[in-house]
């Protein structure tokens, strides 16, 4: 175990994305805090986070929460 210290945030996110996010969450019994970690580590390093498996989890959820935002649409983001 590696020891750490943890802050709390206040970040925002666009609604959808953050109920797929708590979803799968939920799925891997984990926190969205420890979620978000263990993705933003992997991107980090360049490695793909999630197994096949998972990202058809994830597809279900986007589906289930009907969320259309796609990679490319991160640097057009409007809020409203």
């Amino acid at each position: 175990m590696v020891e750490i210290e943890r802050v709390q945030t206040g970040i925002r996110l666009e609604k959808k994305l953050l109920k797929v996010l708590k979803g799968l969450a939920e799925l891997k019994d984990l926190s969205v805090g420890d979620l978000l970690e263990g993705i933003i580590l992997h991107a980090f390093e360049g490695k793909l986070p999630f197994s096949p498996k998972t990202l058809k989890e994830i597809q279900s959820l986007r589906e289930i929460y009907g969320l259309k935002l796609k990679a490319v649409d991160s640097h057009n983001l409007k809020e409203r």
